[in-house]
């Protein structure tokens, strides 16, 4: 089964963190055939948030909402279960500065992944 850990954090947090640590991480997260994408995304101040309502689009400089911590990367892991998911998110290095999501991905009828 897919899953999704999505990595938030305070960016102050994760200004002084090592990229070595994640890189090694997700070196060794690939070698083990969990991880089947992954990307640190670039501050929250880049962000541009898209609504379109009643067929009018509104473009938004920054995040979606205002947070303590915002979304900083993810990583797309095939696990067996739940518990497996949860072991492998339990050693993504920003885990120890912020906090992991951990969402089963939610396959769409006839889309082949």
């Amino acid at each position: 089964m897919k899953y999704l850990c999505l990595v938030y954090s305070e960016e102050a947090k994760l200004e002084g963190f090592p990229d070595d640590e994640c890189v090694a991480y997700d070196e060794a997260i690939r070698k083990s055939g969990h991880c089947l994408a992954s990307e640190a995304l670039q501050s929250v101040h880049t962000a541009t948030t898209v609504r379109v309502r009643e067929g009018k689009v509104a473009i938004t400089d920054g995040p979606f909402a205002e947070t303590k911590e915002q979304l900083a990367g993810f990583y797309l892991i095939e696990a067996p279960n739940l518990d497996e998911a949860l072991e492998i998110a339990t050693r993504i290095p920003p885990a120890s500065v912020g906090s992991i999501e951990v969402r089963p991905i939610r396959e769409l009828p006839g889309r082949c992944l």
